[in-house]
């Protein structure tokens, strides 16, 4: 399993032969409508040369569902696999109309199997009413994305009784997500083994110093994360 921080709440992980893109956001599109949250961090062109083959977009915001950056991805002769809630589906497949892309309605609640990798759609508790939380299960660990939400018993209540090898979450404070203090909350009640605080560093200058989980993974966008042995 190899997995690479794309910045923001964005992810590549690459096993069982698949490139898997997760809220991808390699542009500079937010600043076209807030011009204060310009990106800090230069866009690696390198992440748009790929060719994933399972594109997930979590819920309908600009930094999650990035059409500049989608357009790299579902393109005419692109034919991945594309999972996405409502309101983010129904965008994707208007703005996409002759990509040859699978493109499933993938709600809280819903799961999907490509190969050897299991995805399941948990709630987030955010703005967006649609938004979504993925399991992602490969090689015999759990691996969750929380999306952007906030502290809430809904998502508890919505996450399956299985150990959790390795939670991403928000610790911004912004926008409906999880402060520091929430987020350390948050991972500690999911029993997750690591622990990687994200959605920092793109339009603010945040660090994760306050985001106290014993044991914390800093990642580095760009760079794959690397968890202990």
């Amino acid at each position: 399993m190899k997995i690479t921080w794309l910045g923001q709440a964005g992810f590549l992980f690459e096993t069982d032969g698949k490139k898997i893109v997760i809220d991808p956001y390699l542009s500079d599109n937010v600043k076209n409508f807030e011009p204060e949250n310009g990106r800090r961090v230069p866009v690696d062109e390198r992440f748009l040369q790929i060719r994933p083959d399972v594109v997930i977009v979590t819920h309908n915001h600009l930094d999650h569902l990035d059409k500049e950056t989608l357009k790299y991805y579902l393109t005419p002769v692109s034919d991945a696999l594309v999972l996405c809630p409502n309101g983010g589906y129904q965008e994707l497949r208007k703005t996409y109309p002759d990509t040859k892309c699978n493109f499933v309605l993938f709600n809280a609640g819903t799961e999907w199997t490509e190969g050897n990798i299991r995805f399941r759609a948990v709630v987030a508790e955010h703005s967006d009413p649609c938004a979504i939380g993925v399991i992602l299960s490969a090689e015999g660990k759990n691996y969750y994305l929380t999306g952007d939400t906030l502290y809430s018993e809904r998502v508890f209540a919505s996450l399956p009784a299985e150990p959790i090898y390795a939670v991403m979450l928000p610790c911004n404070g912004r926008g409906n997500n999880m402060n520091m203090a929430d987020a350390t909350r948050f991972a500690l009640r999911t029993g997750t083994e690591y622990a990687v605080p994200v959605h920092i560093g793109m339009f603010d200058s945040f660090t994760d110093e306050a985001f106290l989980h014993p044991r914390k993974i800093t990642p580095t966008i760009y760079r794959e994360i690397k968890f202990p042995e």
